[in-house]
């Protein structure tokens, strides 16, 4: 029903919510101890490429409005073997945040100073969560889940609280942080001391800083397509603002840490920044007590606010994959007066269980969601550009001028960002990829390898990519983890070469099957005239 739907103040504060999670927590200190003063750069860079992301994203979400929509994209173009692998793997992407922030909320509860919260000092013990530690996790989730499980207007009232919170707090600390001490020599007199590790060191920043992963959360709005109100302009809309005030805030995050850090840690040097709780840190260094105190409520706040925007994003993802025939229908099940995908969201919470006592920690959690992220955005370009040539009387809400230009940029860009997160997370993206792919050839196999060598033709493309990313990664410059055979900055050279190649292999493998005539039909629903 329309009253039950995001209108754009909803929308933009999903998107909010989703973008500025734990990653504003930790990812100033982290960036500024990989690249120093340069980290700001980072911030900037990384804002502009997962806009030019996002922009590819917001066409083809715009064309198709529907619950999980980013596991269904390259269904249409591609058939169900390559979009089973993106599905799968954008699922993966989502799914695993949910146990990083109930993570990321009980590390933070670890450290509360107050003498009342002693009893939380035994959640970790040695860099991993102990058996209470794993308790409160797993409570975590399931407030993450049952606040989603009645209704998204329900989620959507909880969530626009906690998204102002998460917005306030930030600048409430920006501005006070600044009155107490900021000291612009902290950003360096000379080229050397604002980039003091090199220009390598700024994309080291941007693939394993958190702020590819705190940007690309742009997605949950996408996957929420049919429960906003207007879609065809709101979720261009809520894209664009959400990502531009998620972008002013952690760049002036940035810029206040850094200026704000006092003399001595800075002559330390910056590989020496180690904060638990890095603001909250910094707070009790100035001597302003009561701000860390809110930094530490809202250390534990803004996670949740996270995980229950991406608890909803995750269950529209697995119960729109029965969809694609290649998992059970009972996945998909929303029959309930508030429409809600119970059984996927009882799904995900259990294996979001699995997941925190597979992986005890918020870095190790961090490397699962990198990989299976930066995989799945590699879908939009290409879907974008096969689009182009297979229907170009589809309806495009949001035409963006100069696809064929931007499409492969976008792709070769996200092929850099794969790079930029270091060897051997390329190899770790294959490994996800081949764990989903056994449950797809069960169901193939039902139906009788239908098309096969067609659908295996349209995915060649991306193994052969994958394998080639990982073999650079290795070769590639020791900044990112290889072995040096192939120095920076000569190694990006490489890589754009080799993804524009792999690009216009990826479109030319396009084929009309009857997931097309899906895309069709629900595209003949979108509405145009909703400005």
């Amino acid at each position: 029903m329309r009253n039950k739907k995001l209108n754009l103040f909803s929308t933009v504060m999903f998107g909010l919510s989703a973008i500025i999670g734990s990653g504003w927590m930790f990812g100033s200190s982290q960036a500024a101890q990989i690249a120093g003063p340069a980290a700001i750069l980072s911030w900037i860079i990384g804002a502009v490429l997962v806009a030019m992301i996002a922009m590819v994203y917001v066409e083809i979400g715009t064309m198709f409005p529907e619950e999980g929509a980013m596991s269904r994209f390259t269904m249409y173009t591609h058939g169900s073997l390559l979009g089973h692998i993106f599905s799968w793997a954008n699922w993966l992407s989502l799914l695993a945040i949910l146990p990083i922030e109930a993570v990321a909320s009980t590390q933070y509860m670890s450290t509360w100073p107050w003498e009342w919260a002693q009893w939380t000092h035994g959640f970790m013990k040695d860099g991993q969560l102990t058996p209470q530690g794993l308790m409160m996790a797993a409570v975590m989730i399931l407030i993450f889940t049952f606040i989603n499980y009645w209704s998204v207007a329900i989620m959507a009232k909880f969530n626009n609280f906690i998204s102002v919170l998460k917005l306030v707090v930030p600048i409430i600390t920006m501005i006070f942080l600044i009155t107490a001490h900021f000291d612009l020599g902290n950003l360096g007199s000379n080229f050397q001391e604002f980039m003091p590790n090199g220009s390598a060191s700024i994309f080291v920043a941007i693939g394993s800083a958190g702020i590819i992963y705190s940007y690309v959360a742009f997605q949950t709005v996408i996957n929420l397509s049919n429960d906003i109100d207007k879609p065809s302009v709101n979720i261009r809309r809520g894209i664009i603002i959400s990502l531009l005030i998620s972008a002013l805030v952690y760049i002036a995050l940035q810029i206040v840490f850094i200026g704000a850090l006092p003399q001595s840690v800075i002559n330390a040097g910056w590989a020496k920044i180690n904060f638990n709780s890095p603001f909250a840190d910094l707070a009790i260094l100035l001597n302003i007590y009561w701000l860390s105190t809110l930094v530490y409520f809202t250390a534990f706040i803004s996670p949740v606010g996270s995980g229950i925007a991406f608890a909803s994003s995750a269950s529209k993802s697995l119960s729109s994959m029965p969809k694609n025939k290649h998992l059970p229908m009972f996945l998909s099940n929303a029959n309930n007066k508030y429409h809600s995908p119970r059984v996927a969201l009882m799904i995900n919470m259990f294996v979001s269980f699995i997941l925190i006592l597979l992986f005890k920690n918020w870095s190790l959690l961090s490397r699962v969601v990198a990989a299976s992220t930066l995989i799945s955005l590699l879908s939009g370009p290409v879907v974008a550009g096969s689009l182009r040539k297979m229907g170009p009387k589809l309806k495009r809400p949001t035409k963006i001028k100069g696809m064929h230009i931007l499409a492969p940029v976008v792709f070769d860009l996200i092929s850099l960002a794969i790079y930029w997160a270091m060897f051997p997370t390329t190899v770790e993206v294959i490994v996800i990829i081949i764990v989903g792919l056994p449950i797809y050839f069960i169901y193939d196999a039902r139906r009788g390898f239908r098309e096969f060598k067609q659908k295996l033709y349209a995915s060649l493309w991306l193994i052969v990519h994958l394998f080639g990313l990982a073999m650079i990664s290795w070769l590639g410059s020791s900044s990112f983890g290889g072995i040096n055979l192939v120095h920076y900055p000569f190694d990006f050279i490489v890589i754009l070469i080799f993804s524009t190649f792999m690009y216009f292999w990826a479109i030319h493998s396009l084929y009309y099957s009857g997931y097309f005539d899906d895309a069709k039909e629900i595209n003949a629903t979108v509405k145009m005239d909703e400005e």
